[in-house]
C-alpha cells in the first residue's frame, strides 16, 4: 500500500459487505470519511442502518467506493474498533491490499473462460534466455479490461504482459492477441479452486490500431459464443 489515503474529511462513500467472486456488491449504505489514522487504517463515521448504527463483525470484509474526478475508487478493510469522539462514532477501519478502480466502460463485460498466457518482462530468464509465461483463464473480457484467473498474486498499479489465444480459422478467425494491462484488483479464490488468485485489468493501447484490433478481438469471441 502507498501510504496514507489523501482524502478530505467529509468525502461522502458509499459502503457495501464483500461479496464472492463474480458477484457484484450492493453499495446501500452510506458513510463520510473523517481521517487517516496511518498508512493502513482510517476513521469513517458509522452508518446508520435502519435506524441502528451499523456495528460490522470483525471478521466481515468491507468495501468503501468513493469518487475522484471522473473515476470510482473502492478501498477494502476491516473494522478494527468503534471509536467514539464526543456524541460521533467513528468506525475504525484497518485497510487491507485491495483497491479496486472502476472503469467506465462504453461496452459491456461478457463472461466467457479462454486460455490465457502471462508475463512480466522483469522475470527471470530460463535457460535459452526467455521469460517462462505463466497459464491463466478469463472469467470475463470486453474492448477494455479483462478479468483473470490466474496463480501468482501481483499489486495493484503492476502492469502485466497477457496473451490471448488464437480464435477460429485462419481465414475468419482472430489470431492470438498480445495485450498489456494493468492491474485494477487483486483477490484470493476460495479453496478448492483450480487457481489461487483472480485478478481485475484495464487495458492500456500504444495506438488506435491496438485499440481497434482488441475490439474486433471481442466482437469475434460475442459473435463465436453467443454471447
Amino acid at each position: 500500500m502507498a501510504g496514507s489515503i489523501q482524502l478530505k474529511k467529509g468525502t461522502k462513500m458509499q459502503l457495501a459487505f464483500d461479496v464472492p467472486v463474480g458477484q457484484e456488491p450492493q453499495f446501500n449504505m452510506l458513510c463520510t470519511f473523517n481521517k487517516a489514522l496511518d498508512e493502513s487504517a482510517f476513521l469513517v463515521s458509522a452508518p446508520m442502518v435502519d435506524g441502528k448504527r451499523l456495528v460490522p463483525d470483525e471478521s466481515q470484509k468491507l468495501l468503501f467506493k468513493y469518487t475522484e474526478g471522473e473515476e470510482s475508487n473502492i478501498l477494502a478493510g476491516y473494522v478494527d474498533d468503534v471509536v467514539k469522539e464526543g456524541i460521533r462514532h467513528y468506525l475504525k477501519v484497518r485497510r487491507v491490499a485491495e483497491q479496486r478502480q472502476f472503469i467506465k466502460r462504453m461496452d459491456v463485460r461478457m463472461k466467457v473462460e479462454l486460455p490465457i498466457t502471462y508475463m512480466q518482462d522483469t522475470w527471470e530468464l530460463n535457460s535459452e534466455g526467455e521469460v517462462d509465461k505463466e497459464k491463466g483463464q478469463t472469467m470475463d473480457i470486453s474492448n477494455n479490461g479483462l478479468a483473470v484467473y490466474m496463480n501468482r498474486w501481483f499489486e495493484v498499479g503492476e502492469s502485466c504482459i497477457f496473451t490471448l489465444p488464437r480464435l477460429g480459422t485462419a481465414a475468419e478467425g482472430q489470431p492470438s492477441r498480445e495485450v498489456v494491462g494493468v492491474i485494477c484488483w487483486t483477490r484470493e479464490m476460495p479453496k478448492g479452486s483450480p487457481f489461487r488468485f483472480v485478478a481485475g485489468i484495464q487495458l492500456r493501447f500504444a495506438d488506435q490500431q491496438e485499440c481497434q484490433d482488441m475490439q474486433d478481438y471481442v466482437a469475434y469471441v460475442k459473435k463465436r459464443y453467443k454471447l
